[in-house]
């Protein structure tokens, strides 16, 4: 069984090495189909993130083995407009966005590699970054590629705040179970 710790700042880059093996093993098949420079990426961003305001990680390990992590700190105001940020913008319009996202622990990255799946391994990771989360408030990004992902997350009471773009393409919000304004968001859709 698979102990899950909480690491922030600097302790979290000593693993690095296993989180890039977790990152491939969980991201670089279907539905993701990432390729081993995302995951390169994936480490230096990590160097950076781990200064942001609230970082915080949850590294599961099986005896010496990682088995996955959960990535996640406060998300700034105002919002940012990097990487999937402005498709959570342009769903929940700019009030929504700063009063539900901006100073919520924003989950960054969930992974399990597939062999350690089916055991509640995300769960616990993904309840260890968000226990603290200010006044509940919690929401992470997924992309609508893994219908596994997005079950995932309503099973655990997380709540859909958006609406994929009219392709069928894109990210959508989900709004943690504590988050305050998650009764709204599921009245919005």
């Amino acid at each position: 069984m698979a102990v899950v710790r909480i690491l922030t700042g600097d302790a979290v880059l000593a693993h690095t090495v296993a989180l890039r093996s977790v990152y491939v093993d969980a991201f670089c098949a279907p539905p993701w189909n990432e390729d081993e420079e995302r995951a390169a990426e994936f480490i230096e961003r990590l160097r950076a993130d781990v200064r942001r305001p609230g970082f915080t990680a949850a590294l599961a390990l099986d005896g010496e083995e990682a088995a996955g992590f959960a990535t996640a700190w406060t998300t700034p105001a105002p919002f940012p407009t990097d990487r999937c940020h402005p498709q959570a913008a342009a769903g929940l319009g700019p009030g929504r966005t700063a009063e539900w996202l901006c100073g919520a622990r924003e989950i960054d990255e969930l992974a399990v590699r597939p062999a350690a799946r089916g055991a509640g391994l995300a769960g616990a990771l993904l309840d260890a970054v968000t226990a603290d989360a200010p006044e509940g408030r919690s929401w992470l990004l997924t992309s609508v590629r893994s219908d596994q992902a997005l079950s995932f997350y309503r099973r655990r009471g997380w709540t859909q705040a958006t609406r994929p773009s009219p392709d069928g393409n894109g990210v959508v919000v989900f709004l943690g179970p504590r988050h305050p304004a998650a009764a709204l968001a599921s009245q919005s859709l």
